[in-house]
């Protein structure tokens, strides 16, 4: 029992070891891309906010200031997008990590489950054996 739980220990440590790199390139790779996306859409709402209002240098009028705080909602918007998507990689990322060492647990524990209903059966037998020798005996 000792040297199968051991096994199996050593398969969810080689398994973890295996995916933190991945993970951590993973995290990197979707951070810098988090980070290109935003500054595109800025700068995309930044284009569009200059061709709307070719004003910005001169005197504000309300038209000009309502479209600018507009398009400055539309960038919150857009960067609450951005932290959800993040927040879903980060989720992705736990997932992929405590996924082997769920299944690795989940089988040591079935596994000690089988033995706990091996040694009950065998004292339901011993006694159901000792049972039936008092009533022969009798």
């Amino acid at each position: 029992m000792k040297a199968k739980l051991l096994n199996v220990l050593t398969v969810c440590v080689v398994t973890l070891i295996v995916l933190s790199p991945e993970l951590v390139v993973f995290g990197v790779v979707w951070e810098r891309h988090i980070d290109l996306v935003e500054s595109q859409s800025l700068t995309c709402k930044l284009n569009k906010s200059s061709t709307l209002n070719p004003q910005l240098n001169g005197t504000y009028s309300s038209p000009s200031q309502a479209s600018i705080q507009s398009s400055d909602r539309n960038v919150v918007n857009q960067m609450l997008t951005v932290a959800e998507q993040y927040k879903f990689a980060t989720i992705l990322q736990w997932f992929f990590v405590l996924t082997p060492i769920g299944v690795g647990l989940g089988i040591i524990f079935y596994d000690r489950y089988l033995f706990y209903r091996a040694a009950v059966l065998k004292e339901q037998v011993e006694m159901l054996e000792r049972l039936w020798q008092q009533s022969i005996e009798q």
